[in-house]
């Protein structure tokens, strides 16, 4: 008969997880800053292209802001094992 391996499950502390999550999370916030301070900027330095700045704006926001939301299901998926 063959020998049946179970394999050992990581047993990661939920509270390693929380510091693990609030390290990530730092990277998207310093992103947000600089994405709507150069907005700011660029606004205070040609007015009249304003409109198309906060369209750029919004999109790299979203994007950036993607990736604190993936952090959280992270959390979630390995907290909840």
């Amino acid at each position: 008969m063959r020998d049946i391996v179970l394999a050992e499950t990581a047993n990661i502390n939920p509270g390693l997880a929380a510091i693990g999550y609030g390290l990530g999370a730092i990277g998207p916030g310093i992103g947000v800053g600089l994405i709507f301070a150069a907005v700011i900027n660029g606004t205070a330095r040609q007015p009249e292209a304003r409109g198309k700045l906060q369209t750029m704006g919004y999109s790299t926001f979203v994007l950036t802001e993607v990736l604190a939301l993936i952090g959280v299901v992270v959390y979630f998926i390995t907290y909840t094992k």
